[in-house]
């Protein structure tokens, strides 16, 4: 029996064999769903030729001591942006030596949102060693925590479908 529901574990299935034969490796960086995507693709047999490793960066410090998020961009931006999302994707493939990386911040409630940035507001971030940068801003609403990681989740797995 998974921890994830069956949907989410046929894209991981889909995209670990992919990655497989590509031979492509991934990080993650996570903060909103707390290393729950480098478990979903961890439940996958055969992942361990494909993922690399995750970063739970949840706090700013993490963001910043794991990887090397600057100071000035999450004062500047905040936590969940556009700019941090990158430069936690970006920090993340480059301090793992992974071929691409995915990262995530967001805020996945029941607390902590505000009229500017709302429940359910995710930014996401992808990159490839080939220079591939792709971000999506996701405003899944209200939802419930709970939802509201899983469809980051499968943000995340499509991000990483089209490196």
């Amino acid at each position: 029996m998974s921890l994830f529901p069956a949907d989410l574990e046929q894209m991981a299935q889909s995209l670990i064999a992919d990655f497989s034969k590509r031979g492509l490796t991934i990080a993650t960086a996570e903060s909103c769903t707390g290393g729950l995507i480098a478990g979903l693709l961890t439940e996958i047999a055969g992942s361990s030729a494909v993922v690399d490793r995750g970063y739970v960066t949840y706090s700013n410090q993490a963001k910043m001591d794991l990887l090397g998020v600057q100071v000035t961009t999450l004062e500047t931006y905040g936590a969940v942006s556009r700019e941090t999302a990158l430069a936690m994707a970006h920090g993340a493939r480059y301090r793992s030596g992974a071929s691409t990386a995915v990262a995530v911040t967001g805020i996945a409630g029941p607390g902590g949102g505000s009229a500017e940035k709302p429940v359910g507001l995710v930014h996401l971030a992808a990159v490839a060693r080939t220079g591939k940068i792709l971000h999506r801003e996701m405003r899944y609403g209200d939802l419930g925590r709970e939802n509201v990681r899983l469809e980051t989740i499968r943000t995340a797995l499509e991000l990483l479908q089209t490196l």
